[in-house]
């Protein structure tokens, strides 16, 4: 049956920012742009050049006109080995981050996107 999560939409109002915010401030890789007519494209981004998963950053204008009751932003936690690092380096690259919060099942912390979507960042031990 379903035996991986292959990807995640997020709908975002200009795809060249978001692309731009994934790939140099978050540190993501270009999986996968395709051109889907004059306006948009099919941009897939994703951690590393290995994980399968990969978050399709499509437009939401778009969306809009095709299905507007799919635009509801998503709910996504990522996962890191070193929360630490990942906090001081979005705040270099002046991310909008949360506070880290130091639980007894993990420590996270908040991000926001170009489009001020919120993301969750946990660090995996």
């Amino acid at each position: 049956m379903i035996n991986k999560i292959g990807k995640v939409t997020v709908y975002v109002q200009d795809q060249e920012q978001a692309k731009d915010f994934w790939l140099n401030k978050i540190g993501f890789v270009l999986k996968f742009e395709q051109p889907m007519g004059p306006n948009a494209s099919w941009i897939e981004v994703g951690p590393s050049e290995d994980e399968f998963t990969t978050l399709v950053l499509y437009s939401q204008s778009l969306m809009e006109q095709q299905k507007p009751s799919a635009v509801a932003h998503p709910s996504i936690l990522f996962s890191t080995t070193d929360i630490e690092s990942a906090y001081n380096k979005m705040k270099q690259k002046e991310v909008e981050v949360g506070e880290m919060m130091k639980m007894p099942f993990g420590t996270m912390f908040t991000f926001k996107d170009q489009d001020g979507h919120e993301y969750l960042l946990r660090e995996d031990k």
